[in-house]
């Protein structure tokens, strides 16, 4: 049962009677719960709707499309509260981050419902029976699983949840069903790598077709970490220990399926100092989400940008832009400026490389600077024109760093423009062109 917020103007609910503060208890005799139920009963061309107002039942009939909405707002997009984490896993990133940041960077979701919405990952710990019954019903897929071991105890441990290791049974039967699972392994050194990672992936590549992708990631480990597990990154020598081992496997399973299946992150390879493998080698990115061949992907893109942009108009003014990324994509942005450098030589193009001091040396992808390293890095440099500034280190749909600095208090506090940008707008930026069509 939900509350209607809201009914839309001149819409079938509406015309129904249906007001604000009904509830709405179920769709042609189904439980309607949160937004994953009203979806699916919705998708009828005849629909019963009981509702509740001031406690009083009642029902209309409504008559549509299939697929048609009928008009109606509930509190959240979910018409349900998140469910939050009921984990404490021993590599958990909001566990190590610093006191005094917004409240909201410290709620830990792992919703099922946010999996195929959104793409989020889940640890299927806080799913029953039921909801996975829900979720074969309704054929909702793909589902991502964050795995990180197939050894029940190992797994429990990890995580500190009695339920993580059982919940493993859900896997076999999504699978079975047919449900699509793109799953995650954050690797820990020495809990969960060598062995255990071997079995781990014999486990889930047991499953194909339906297990579509596995991403192996490190764990991101900041300097806060008091009282935590006694975690330690990986070497070089064994990140690319690990690449061979995961390697080894993939091929196996790219004879026997017809696809590697398992892929590192790109931060293993950075860390290894070994090149990034070719385009064709990821099959088509399918854990891009994860850190899985972005590098190749950016590369290749800006690439296919640049050939196909206009030629340097005579006389171009010169131009000068400066670039921050962080440690993990600095080798990529340098050979981008490389790249538009030449084709336009008007443009300069300065990169410039900010250690994360908030997080830890340890912390090196660009989506976690934060306004305050960027300003105290770069505050006494010459920047030219404007400082561009990955958009992922942004809240989404906003102009916020982490640290809740601004876009507008840095741009003061450096006296340049100061850009967001990411793959689809790094070339225009850099040349100056912003939302020109003919680029």
């Amino acid at each position: 049962m939900v509350k209607v917020t809201a009914v839309e103007p001149h819409s079938r609910a509406e015309r129904a009677g249906i007001l604000p503060g009904d509830e709405l208890v179920s769709i042609n005799g189904e439980e309607i719960r949160d937004v994953l139920d009203y979806r699916f009963y919705l998708a009828e061309k005849k629909i019963d709707l009981a509702l509740l107002r001031d406690e009083t039942p009642y029902t209309v009939t409504i008559k549509k499309g299939t697929y048609d909405d009928v008009g109606l707002d509930f509190e959240t997009p979910l018409m349900d509260e998140k469910q939050a984490c009921r984990n404490k896993c021993v590599f958990c990133f909001i566990d190590q981050l610093p006191k005094g940041m917004r409240k909201s960077l410290y709620f830990k979701d792992d919703d099922s419902r946010l999996s195929f919405l959104h793409g989020n990952y889940i640890t299927m710990t806080n799913m029953t029976d039921r909801d996975v019954d829900r979720i074969v019903k309704m054929r909702f897929s793909p589902i991502n699983v964050s795995v990180h071991t197939t050894n029940p105890e190992l797994r429990v441990e990890m995580m500190k949840n009695k339920r993580a290791g059982a919940v493993l049974a859900y896997l076999p039967k999504l699978a079975a069903a047919g449900i699509e699972l793109h799953c995650q392994i954050v690797l820990c050194r020495g809990l969960n790598d060598g062995a255990e990672l071997a079995r781990t992936m014999r486990d889930l590549a047991a499953l194909a077709p339906a297990v579509d992708s596995v991403s192996v990631v490190p764990a991101g480990l900041t300097d806060h970490r008091d009282g935590l597990y006694p975690l330690k990154p990986f070497t070089p020598v064994e990140c690319a220990a690990v690449i061979r081992q995961v390697d080894a496997f993939a091929e196996e399973c790219l004879e026997k399926y017809g696809s590697r299946l398992f892929f590192c992150a790109d931060e293993f390879y950075l860390c290894a100092g070994l090149p990034i493998p070719d385009e064709e080698y990821y099959e088509g990115y399918p854990q891009l989400e994860n850190g899985v061949g972005m590098i190749r992907s950016a590369l290749e893109d800006f690439t296919a940008e640049l050939d196909a942009a206009p030629d340097p108009a005579p006389g171009a003014e010169p131009r000068t832009v400066t670039v921050a990324t962080g440690v993990a994509a600095e080798g990529l942005i340098r050979e981008l400026a490389r790249m538009t450098h030449e084709k336009y030589p008007y443009l300069t193009v300065n990169v410039k490389t900010v250690v994360n001091d908030f997080f830890g040396h340890s912390v090196t992808v660009s989506g976690l600077l934060t306004g305050q390293d960027i300003r105290a890095q770069l505050s006494d440099l010459e920047l030219g024109d404007a400082l561009l500034i990955p958009a992922s280190a942004l809240r989404a749909g906003e102009d916020v760093f982490l640290d809740d600095m601004t876009l507008s208090d840095l741009s003061t506090a450096l006296g340049v423009p100061v850009i967001p940008t990411d793959e689809n707008n790094l070339l225009r930026e850099m040349l100056g062109e912003g939302d020109d069509p003919a680029f």
